[in-house]
Order: C-alpha cells, then structure tokens, then sequence
C-alpha cells in the first residue's frame, strides 16, 4: 500500500475491498497518487495525456499494481453524488478485477465485468456503481 496523497480512505479499507476482488494469493501493490502522477503513467502506458481514476499493471496470473487518483476519484465521487468510499470501493475493484483478465472492451466483456464489480461491491456493503439516484 502506498499513498503519497491526503484523503485517501485508509490503508485497512483500500486492502478490505482489494482482497474481495484479488485472485487467491495475489500480491498486489495499491498506489493513490496525485494527477501529475497518473497523467504520467496514462501518457506513458495508455498514450493518453490526462489523469485517469485508475490504472492496472499486471505482470503476471498472480502480481500487479493499481494505482488510484485520488483528485479524478474524489471529482467523480462529488459529480456522481457517491460517497468517497463508494467510489474509492468500485475503482480498486474495477482495478483488481483488470489484474484477473477482465475488461471492458467490448459490450458483452463491459456486461460481465459490471455484474461482478456489482455483486463484489453488494458483498462489501455498497450499492450498484451504475445506477444513477
């Protein structure tokens, strides 16, 4: 677990949802960040030059990192109307579920990952991250 911003939810939370999501003996580093940072590594990886809310690096079945901005995560979370925790929850699921070899490429793909970020995140005590209230 790494920070290196304030206002992140604790180390203990971010670690809580990430093992509800992880493949059995996963070892996953967790990175919040500022967006400077996130601009850097999505310009790098994902050629694309913009902060992201959330990156996954996975360099093997069972190692990756996942790294969180914190600025695009508590921007959404207010847009949303979620709660930081809510949001930070689906992201570092979203995150881990990308470590497993899910994605969202295509619409069928977007549609198996969405469920299991659902039912993963009901598990956790929060709600669909895709229903709009």
């Amino acid at each position: 677990m790494q920070r290196t911003v304030r206002g992140a939810p604790s180390a203990a939370r971010l670690r809580t949802w990430a093992r509800a999501a992880a493949r059995a003996g996963a070892e996953v580093t967790l990175r919040v960040v500022g967006a400077a940072e996130a601009r850097r590594l999505n310009r790098a990886f994902r050629k694309r030059d913009c902060a992201t809310n959330v990156l996954s690096f996975a360099y093997s079945r069972s190692h990756g990192d996942v790294v969180l901005c914190h600025p695009v995560i508590a921007r959404e979370a207010r847009a949303q109307g979620k709660t930081l925790a809510a949001h930070y929850a689906h992201l570092v699921v979203h995150g881990m579920l990308h470590l497993r070899g899910l994605g969202h490429a295509r619409a069928a793909d977007a549609r198996r990952m969405e469920r299991r970020e659902t039912l993963l995140l009901a598990r956790l005590g929060f709600g669909d991250p895709y229903t709009v209230e």
